[in-house]
């Protein structure tokens, strides 16, 4: 036998992981595309055969059809009888007019998707840094911020605003009154709470110009009587009363020691029998996964000085920082809750 006859042979596994992985990057982009150009908005009234949607769009077919054999492959279309159709999952997310549109976290990212290219995530591997518009939190991150200030919280909102109408449920709350939303944005977590548990009563804590516009969804959702805001900063603030505390995807933006800090200043502002809540997307127990936690934990990487935990990670600092009683509960898609009791 010749010397290489040894590396002929059949393959143990098939490679089609290796290829996701590229198809990945070709070919969820084109969702990116298809909400810019309005394709969901397109399509919220009546199915459409492709010509229509071509004359209507003034496209051609090829890269139509490219956006409509995407979107129709990851259940976001129909194709029925020669017509592109949405959806139950595009309904509930990719119209404007849902309360759970997802378009503006879309929208958000898709201004700054170059800094989740594969040389800014080598970058942040080797430094440990955020990078691109994140690397800089005192020059060009917080101008950016500032200037975006408006699209990163509707962003957010846009995020919340379908798992805030369901872990309020999965949890015993009917004892607790104010709930402190630290860090809480556009208030989606508390719209979501008050509209579920009617005798709680919910307080946005953020900075001034995010404040104003969680005052805003407060008014449009119709629970302005009930979402107040207070400009605070989390860290160095203390917090206003209320009996339990909510945290809704703060503690993966920051390093151990600092979301340490945070339960440790929740257990001394709460009152014996006050309640904390941490809404993450947690690891599993040996942080092997699943994929799109250890993918959003790859985000962290590049965008914030934190990390995803797991819920035993979570619980640990919970504990430590005195709270008992703690659960991990998975409660909407992807997201669970790590809950603790303060004796």
């Amino acid at each position: 036998m010749h010397k290489n006859g040894a590396l002929l042979r059949n393959p143990v596994t098939d490679d089609r992981q290796l290829w996701d992985v590229v198809f990945g990057i070709w070919g969820y982009p084109a969702v990116f595309v298809a909400h810019e150009l309005q394709f969901f908005d397109l399509l919220a009234d009546k199915p459409l055969t492709l010509e229509e949607i071509c004359e209507r769009k003034h496209l051609k077919p090829r890269p139509a059809h490219m956006l409509l054999a995407v979107c129709t492959s990851l259940g976001l279309m129909h194709f029925r009888n020669g017509r592109y159709s949405l959806t139950p999952t595009a309904r509930e997310y990719m119209l404007p007019s849902s309360p759970f549109f997802f378009g503006w976290f879309y929208e958000a990212w898709r201004k700054i998707f170059s800094v989740w290219a594969p040389d800014s995530l080598r970058d942040a591997v080797l430094t440990d840094k955020p990078q691109g518009v994140f690397s800089d939190p005192t020059g060009v991150f917080a101008a950016w911020h500032a200037e975006h200030a408006r699209d990163f919280t509707l962003a957010m909102h846009s995020a919340s605003m379908a798992p805030a109408m369901v872990w309020p449920r999965k949890l015993a709350l009917a004892r607790h009154r104010v709930m402190l939303d630290v860090g809480g944005g556009s208030g989606a977590h508390s719209i979501g709470a008050v509209s579920v548990r009617p005798k709680l009563r919910a307080i946005v804590l953020d900075r001034p110009p995010i404040c104003a516009i969680a005052n805003e969804m407060a008014k449009k959702y119709g629970v302005a009587d009930r979402v107040s805001t207070h400009s605070a900063d989390f860290f160095t603030d203390p917090y206003p009363d209320a009996d339990l505390h909510f945290y809704g995807m703060i503690f993966h933006d920051w390093p151990p020691e600092r979301d340490r800090f945070l339960a440790r200043k929740s257990f001394d502002s709460l009152p014996n029998g006050g309640r904390i809540v941490v809404h993450e997307m947690l690891f599993n127990q040996d942080r092997t996964g699943p994929f799109p936690v250890a993918a959003f934990n790859a985000d962290m990487i590049v965008a914030m000085p934190g990390q995803q935990y797991s819920g035993a990670e979570i619980s640990a600092m919970l504990k430590e920082a005195g709270f008992r009683q703690i659960q991990v509960k998975p409660t909407f898609g992807y997201w669970s809750v790590v809950t603790g009791v303060k004796p």
